[in-house]
């Protein structure tokens, strides 16, 4: 799965093959505002005025309490992007948008637009800033309550749909009973493989203003003692030895330097049992060379900025796997999710 420009008639095709489109205006003059015009929809309730059934602008106009003629340019941009569909004089959410931009629905991705808009769109006004100077803003170490809410809130969107796969796919021991989710903050890929695995129990490791926020939204997992938090940080806190069976490390590497994630991999390697696993479970740097992919490089941009860190590539995590005395053992590339994979090693 690529995020391209595709034509759509036989013209186009001719613009495109023969460099007369350009590009880099869509770039940067239409994309942003796409981006934008998401983020403030949901927002600002948009989507969800509209879930009960179609809606005129008039009738938005009431609900919502915002300008008429900026409302109408935004429905019809959304209507453009597939959110909506127009008829009748009426906007009626699109099966795409129902699934994933409404508030409430459990794969909805609403969460993360809130972030986003509140919290990480100003972030990207110091990509200048990063760029000559290589430092990033390191986000955790000045997020408020409030925006540790956003984040939780939003780290909990981002994998409502990655960690149903997670929990069908990750090749995990059927007979394991004992997990570590470093980081795991929310606990939805715990939960996914507890709910696989009856046995199971796991633990979440993670910062105290991150349990702070996530532990209500664990809580309405209905997991009771199966999963928990414990307070603690994977950079200076011992695992311990022989002790589980399964290590997660998600969406966390991108934050740590290579000498920090090896760091990591070397406690991990010891915390693990005979035949454990350890799933490092990331978007991830294509190699130099490969194919271009757009999500991976997108993101390592982006950690870069947020985090001074970035993604790596397969071959990096599976070196850290393997000096940490642990054996490669499969790459699984999400279906649903471009430039994201589990890489697991196992001992």
């Amino acid at each position: 799965m690529q995020l391209t420009i595709s034509p759509e008639n036989p013209l186009e095709w001719i613009a495109l093959r023969a460099n007369l489109a350009p590009i880099p205006l869509l770039h940067a003059q239409i994309m942003p505002v796409l981006a934008k015009a998401v983020l403030e929809a949901a927002d600002k309730g948009v989507f969800d005025a509209a879930k009960d059934g179609p809606q005129t602008l008039d009738e938005l106009v009431s609900t919502l309490k915002l300008n008429r003629k900026a409302l109408g340019e935004l429905m019809g941009l959304l209507t453009a992007m597939g959110y909506f569909t127009y008829q009748q004089d009426r906007f009626k959410l699109t099966p795409m948008a129902r699934r994933f931009a409404l508030k409430d629905d459990p794969q909805s991705v609403h969460g993360m637009m809130v972030f986003n808009n509140r919290v990480m769109w100003d972030w990207m006004s110091h990509l200048g800033e990063y760029l000559e100077t290589g430092k990033g803003i390191q986000y955790h170490d000045s997020l408020t309550a409030e925006q540790w809410r956003y984040y939780q809130e939003g780290m909990v969107a981002a994998t409502n749909t990655e960690a149903r796969e997670f929990g069908r796919r990750a090749p995990v021991p059927r007979s394991a009973q004992h997990m570590l989710d470093i980081g795991g903050s929310h606990g939805q890929h715990s939960v996914a493989l507890c709910k696989k695995l009856p046995a199971l129990t796991s633990v979440i490791l993670d910062l105290p203003a991150a349990i702070e926020q996530a532990a209500p939204l664990l809580a309405r997992q209905g997991m009771g003692d199966r999963v928990c938090h414990r307070p603690g940080n994977a950079l200076t806190d011992d695992f311990g030895e022989g002790q589980y069976d399964i290590i997660l490390l998600s969406s966390l590497a991108h934050h740590f330097t290579p000498e920090q994630n090896q760091l990591v991999a070397n406690k991990i390697g010891r915390a693990l049992r005979p035949g454990g696993v350890f799933i490092v479970n990331e978007f991830i740097k294509p190699e130099v060379g490969q194919k271009p992919e757009l999500v991976g490089s997108s993101t390592d941009l982006f950690y870069g900025l947020s985090s001074t860190a970035g993604n790596y590539s397969i071959t990096e995590i599976q070196d850290w796997q393997r000096l940490a005395g642990l054996k490669a053992h499969k790459v699984v590339s999400y279906r649903t999710l471009p430039g994201r994979a589990m890489v697991v090693a196992k001992k």
